[in-house]
């Protein structure tokens, strides 16, 4: 699986399975995640890449920021994943 810096995963495994969380770094076949607030972007999750599965996901404004480097702010990615959260849990109940 290809996932770079910026791309939007939910967590297959651990105690946060299931939880939506945004790629900030990569570390060979680690990733480094962070929610904004359980894991902030000061201390990101470290997470193996068979534990986590991308969300095909359109760029947002928070995604720009990541990619390009700009500072970015816990609040702007809990907001910005409580949206997609609440998106995603609508499309995956909706075919149920």
């Amino acid at each position: 699986m290809d996932v770079s810096r910026a791309d939007l995963v939910i967590s297959l495994a651990g105690h946060d399975s299931g939880t939506l969380f945004y790629v900030v770094g990569t570390d060979g076949p680690y990733v480094l995640l962070a929610d904004g607030k359980g894991r902030k972007l000061e201390h990101p999750k470290r997470k193996k890449l068979k534990h986590v599965r991308k969300i095909l996901r359109t760029d947002s404004r928070t995604a720009a920021k990541l990619r390009s480097g700009e500072k970015i702010l816990n609040s702007e990615l809990r907001r910005e994943l409580a949206v997609i959260g609440q998106e995603f849990r609508s499309q995956n109940q909706g075919g149920s």
